[in-house]
Formats: C-alpha cells, structure tokens, sequence
C-alpha cells in the first residue's frame, strides 16, 4: 500500500509561524532509523506487525517507518491509515473536523499495531485513536512512535518509542514533518 503524503495544520484555520528548526531532516531519519530498530527489537515477529499512521501528521512518519522496518527484517509488515475525526472529545468545542481516509486492510485482531503520529502532547488524539482501534478488531498490542514528545499529558498516555523529547510551553507549537521539527506559534490565518 502507498500513501501520498500531505501535511496539513491539524488545528482548524490556524498556520504555523515558524521561531526556529529544532531537528533537520537527517535528525528525523536518524531517530526514524533508531525507532525502527528499537520496534524490532521489541517485536520478536515482524509479520505480525501493522503499522498505521495517524491522519493527518503521522502518515509520513509511519510511511518511512514501514519502509525501515521492511529493510530492517525482510519481511513486510502491513500498513495502514487511521482518521480519528469522529471519535475526539472535543466535538463540543469543535463541531466539524476535518476527516480524512481511514485506510486498514486487514482484521487487527491479534496484530501488533505500531501507532505512529508526528507530536504527542495532551494524549487525547491517541485516546481517540484506541477508540477507533477498536472497530477493526482486538490487537494483541498497540505500541505508540511518535517523532516528538512535547509533554503536557492530560491523560496517562505514553509513547513506547519516542523521536525526540521537547518540552515546550503551552502557548508553543511543535511542528514535526519528514523535512524537520520546528518550534513557533500558531495564528489566525
């Protein structure tokens, strides 16, 4: 399966405002590369493995990660995408998300699913995520990989392979793309 990859503002009608480059691109591949490894080491079956990246942030992420994973063991694990647009709890707030392609191929029932997303901060989209997990099967496991941890958890949710750990303030963005990490601040467009 291949997937086209775009990366949009999750946040609704706000843009980026870059302050400064935290990783370059041959940071993010190396900590890709490293993560791969750790997955592999962790995960003893590969075959068994499917990886899905999360709408919008995570699909590049999980995207190069499949394709490190299927060098790294000669096998190919699956892969697939995941919109939790519809499961958030934050419906109230914002009442028309913007959804995307849920795209999974298979029954996840006693699969391990490496769920990959670009930034973890309060916890609640990998919430979601395990909601809507739920609906193509029981997984053996979910392990999460995230490219950057920035803190701030509102839930007791923790990543099992992490990128980069970069504390931020509250008011701070973090964006995290194939390309690098920046820091800055998101406005009105």
């Amino acid at each position: 399966m291949s997937f086209e990859y775009e990366r949009q503002t999750p946040s609704r009608d706000l843009a980026f405002l870059a302050k400064s480059q935290l990783l370059s691109a041959d940071d993010v591949e190396r900590a890709l590369k490293r993560m791969a490894h750790e997955i592999v080491e962790r995960n003893h079956a590969p075959e068994e493995l499917t990886v899905i990246g999360m709408q919008t942030g995570g699909v590049g992420f999980a995207t190069r990660m499949h394709e490190l994973l299927c060098d790294i063991t000669s096998t190919r694990p699956s892969l697939g995408l995941l919109d939790v647009s519809f499961y958030r709890d934050d419906l109230n707030v914002n009442p028309a998300p913007r959804s995307s392609t849920t795209s999974i191929d298979e029954d996840l029932t006693n699969r391990t699913v490496i769920l990959v997303d670009d930034v973890l901060f309060t916890g609640r989209t990998i919430r979601a995520a395990l909601n809507a997990l739920s609906d193509w099967g029981r997984p053996r496991s979910v392990q999460l990989a995230v490219m950057v941890d920035r803190g701030h958890r509102e839930l007791p949710i923790r990543p099992d392979f992490v990128g980069k750990n970069l504390p931020s303030a509250l008011d701070e963005s973090i964006l995290a793309t194939l390309d690098g990490v920046w820091i800055g601040t998101k406005g009105a467009m």
